[in-house]
């Protein structure tokens, strides 16, 4: 029994300092620091376009990359992020990269409770935040419509449908009103649930290849309508 204080001990202080890593850093803003202070500023005439979001963005480029290659296309998703989180790092991960343009992609996670408890307008005023952040220095803003998805395989029994739904209402209407453009993946992938059939996305969530060949001509014509 005298041995088992100090395991116990050794593992509260363990999970102390695991937590207090995380809570350090809980946007994340370590994850492309490196790789930002490596960009440097736009060449003359760089097109530059920002792609802010969550494992939906980053999984694009992991898909797809040939989408990226010989682009001046910058992935900036974070797998399992929040919209509170993406508006934390928007300026080092976005704004000082000086794009052009910035297409943002954000939302799902939100809805399924990754960082706890969310409202649809504390993530329509955190997506209104990045505009707005995006807008003042002179950045393009296309705001995405949050993707299809009528389960969540890690938090089931949400029913996020009608959810997102409302959400995308509100993003696109809120695009109209400030002159932003409007991405609407939803209405090109959603099944008859309003889901996400297993033929874009195996898990109903994350896109496979057929589902990213579906966003890229919508992002592309919403990019060129943007750098217009």
């Amino acid at each position: 029994m005298k041995h088992i204080k100090p395991l116990i001990i050794a593992l509260f202080i363990s999970l102390f300092n695991l937590n207090y890593g995380v809570a350090q850093d809980w946007a994340n803003l370590k994850m492309f620091e490196e790789a930002n202070k490596k960009i440097g500023a736009p060449s003359e005439g760089e097109n530059r376009v920002v792609f802010m979001g969550n494992s939906i963005t980053i999984g694009w480029l992991n898909s797809r990359p040939e989408f990226f290659e010989g682009k001046p296309y910058i992935n900036r998703g974070i797998s399992g992020q929040t919209t509170p989180q993406m508006l934390v790092r928007f300026r080092q991960d976005v704004i000082d990269l000086a794009p052009k343009a910035v297409v943002i992609l954000a939302g799902t996670n939100d809805i399924a409770g990754n960082t706890g408890p969310s409202t649809i307008k504390m993530i329509m005023d955190n997506i209104k935040g990045m505009a707005e952040m995006a807008h003042a220095n002179g950045i393009k803003v296309i705001l995405s419509s949050t993707l299809p998805a009528y389960d969540y395989p890690w938090r089931p029994g949400l029913e996020p449908a009608n959810k997102i739904i409302e959400l995308n209402r509100m993003i696109k209407e809120y695009s109209e009103a400030k002159g932003h453009i409007y991405l609407d993946y939803f209405s090109k992938m959603a099944d008859e649930r309003n889901g996400l059939p297993k033929k874009y996305a195996k898990d109903e969530v994350h896109p496979t290849v057929e589902g990213y060949k579906v966003m890229e001509p919508l992002v592309e014509a919403a990019i060129e309508k943007a750098l217009k």
